[in-house]
């Protein structure tokens, strides 16, 4: 029998549900990682990556604003079924997952397969928490007076992710998870060097029930994608996990002009169970008061 010629793997962006390719026709050249720690150097050719331009990070924010309507008006607990569908997808392709964050983060199988189980929890973790966020968060507030005060949470909007350098699987989900959980929609910049898990994951949302530009992956150079997404006016937040101490301070500046929310990069321990801080970090608070009627000797009355 002859040798049969191994088919490669062709990655695409992610953008508005489908999956195009970079409008530059530009690619970039993926590795593998040289060691465990991490170490940059020339490791196995892997594939080529999409290199997406300023015109694609401006497709992403169209495609994101126009979701955002939808999703943001679905009910929590419809978002948590959608979350928790993601988990129940990944889980059947757990070795190929596996397989990417191995060579991605130069990890052995076992330490990668162990990376993948913890991811695929972060997504249940964040599921559980669509429909109880509000709770924590929001309330009825003691007034003085004849109103009832009550305060909602409510999402930000349309969110660019930088997405971790090093921990391309767990630390993306991580950033991510709880955007999209709390009501928003995002364009997500994928790790730099390790962009493979951050796309094969888009191949799994596009099957997940999550809505066509609810999720935009984008793969590149950090800097220049991230560049025209600070600066876009119709970003309401960025967070800046994957960015440098240099270039946050650039974004950030580039951010002010909207008034954009940022949240600065941080040494987080991806492993650990996450609270409830990157949940409320997008969200803003709407407070309501509404008269109860006339206050009467012998109580309130409506």
């Amino acid at each position: 029998m002859s040798d049969r010629l191994t088919v490669f793997k062709t990655y695409k962006l992610y953008v508005g549900g489908k999956f195009p390719r970079s409008e530059s026709g530009r690619v970039y050249e993926v590795t593998t990682k040289t060691s465990a720690a991490g170490a940059a150097g020339k490791g196995k050719w892997l594939a080529n990556a999409p290199l997406a331009s300023r015109k694609d990070a401006r497709d992403a924010v169209v495609a994101a604003r126009k979701a955002f309507g939808g999703w943001s008006g679905a009910t929590a607990y419809n978002r948590g079924q959608v979350l928790y569908r993601v988990a129940e997808m990944l889980e059947g392709r757990r070795d190929q997952f596996t397989r990417e964050v191995a060579d991605a983060e130069g990890l052995s199988k076992s330490k990668a397969a162990a990376v993948v189980d913890a991811t695929i929890d972060r997504w249940v973790w964040y599921a559980g928490w669509t429909d109880k966020i509000a709770q924590v968060v929001g309330g009825g507030n003691p007034v003085a007076g004849p109103f009832f005060n009550l305060s909602s949470p409510e999402p930000t909007g349309v969110v660019a992710v930088l997405a971790p350098q090093e921990s391309s699987f767990l630390g993306l989900v991580s950033v991510l998870a709880p955007v999209i959980a709390t009501g928003n929609t995002a364009i997500v910049v994928a790790s730099e060097n390790s962009p493979l898990p951050a796309l094969s994951l888009a191949e799994v949302l596009a099957t997940s029930d999550v809505p066509g530009g609810v999720v935009n992956v984008l793969s590149g150079r950090t800097a220049e994608i991230a560049a025209p997404l600070a600066a876009h006016q119709d970003v309401n937040a960025i967070d800046l996990a994957g960015a440098d101490e240099v270039l946050a301070k650039e974004l950030e500046i580039a951010a002010a002009d909207n008034l954009k929310r940022v949240l600065r990069p941080q040494p987080v321990d991806y492993a650990e169970t996450p609270g409830t801080d990157r949940l409320t970090a997008f969200l803003e608070t709407k407070t309501v008061w509404h008269p109860t009627g006339s206050l009467g000797a012998s109580g309130s009355s409506y």
